[in-house]
């Protein structure tokens, strides 16, 4: 502001002093034209003060932050902690307060530092105190892009699980970290932990879909070694269709799709939750051309017969797994068992 006044200030000066020069140069016989001088300068030097602020868009003022404002009061508290370095109730309201501003790398740091003051200390009391900051860091790691629930923030929930084995969102919190990492019994375990919780019904629903969804992947992971074992007594078996299909990838979501990660071919009966029809896992490379059979149920008593219509679902599962996560690339499409032709599928969306 102070260079805007100052240009400002010269171009007054370029307009009143090529004005005074002649009013105040003296002439032979002739006064000075002082008054009219001094009533120049009012005019055009008083006359741009007053102006400047009406006409410009220039901010001349810039409001202090109130002092209740957030901003204001976060400061209050870290300048406070600067002097008084042990009080772990502070840290705990500093890291949440970073957090809800979203200064998520900050609030990492404020709860850590509450984490480093309650190691190791074997007051019960002081239990809660480390779940919560070790809740808060991991928490933060994850809403800030940090750390993944296969990271860092999910041995952190893990560690508040083992102070409290009852905690809720630690339990959910690990059962997810556990699916991520292919734990795939823990992950059931713990989310069937919760089921008998009695969670509300829309959290019930979503539990019950990964309960499912991790029996599939288990069925799915034991069929080689099944299949490999010989049958005790000999059954007839059912004839083998298949749906050929030839898989793409489009160039809008082609960047999402993790390097390495698998492709995941599932048929469903169309509208149905629950355990897939049919599945085959395998590497993501496209364009691919894929048959999925009849003989790739994924329990028992399930598959799909000619003439029935079903719902193939391709998708690249980024974190390796056959439960869904949110971004992975996906395409679907409808088709009748026992065409001859093959069916495009095109991966050309991401699942929300």
């Amino acid at each position: 502001m102070s260079a805007f006044v100052l240009v400002a200030a010269l171009l007054a000066l370029a307009v009143i002093v090529p004005l005074l020069v002649p009013l105040l140069r003296r002439r032979e016989g002739q006064p000075t034209a002082a008054l009219l001088s001094v009533v120049l300068v009012v005019l055009i030097g008083g006359g741009a003060a007053l102006l400047y602020p009406v006409w410009s868009n220039w901010q001349w003022s810039t409001p202090a932050p109130a002092a209740d404002a957030p901003a204001a009061m976060i400061g209050r508290l870290a300048r406070r902690l600067e002097k008084d370095p042990e009080n772990v109730d502070g840290w705990l309201l500093l890291g949440k307060s970073y957090g809800v501003v979203e200064q998520f790398p900050l609030s990492v740091r404020a709860y850590q530092r509450a984490v480093t003051l309650l190691e190791g200390k074997a007051d019960p009391a002081l239990r809660e105190k480390h779940v919560e900051a070790l809740m808060g860091v991991g928490d933060a790691l994850v809403n800030g892009g940090m750390s993944d629930f296969s990271g860092r923030a999910g041995r952190l929930y893990e560690r508040a699980l083992e102070l409290n084995p009852n905690l809720v969102k630690a339990l959910f919190y690990s059962a997810i970290a556990a699916s991520e990492r292919n734990d795939l019994p823990l992950a059931r375990t713990r989310f069937a932990r919760l089921l008998e919780g009695n969670p509300p019904p829309e959290v019930r629903r979503f539990i019950e879909q990964q309960v499912q969804a991790l029996d599939a992947q288990m069925a799915l992971a034991a069929k080689p070694a099944e299949a490999a074992a010989p049958a005790a007594t000999p059954v007839a078996a059912a004839p083998v269709v298949g749906v050929p299909l030839r898989i793409t990838l489009a160039k809008a979501v082609a960047d999402k799709a993790a390097p390495g990660a698998p492709l995941f071919v599932l048929a469903r009966i169309p509208g149905q939750r629950g355990p897939p029809l049919a599945a085959k896992r395998l590497e993501a490379r496209f364009p691919q051309d894929v048959e999925l059979l009849s003989s790739d149920a994924m329990l028992s008593g399930t598959g799909f017969s000619a003439g029935q219509e079903i719902e193939i679902e391709a998708r690249v599962a980024n974190g390796g797994s056959a439960i869904s996560r949110s971004g992975d690339p996906f395409g679907s499409v409808r088709v009748k068992v026992g065409q001859s032709q093959r069916t495009a599928i095109e991966i050309n969306q991401l699942k929300p």
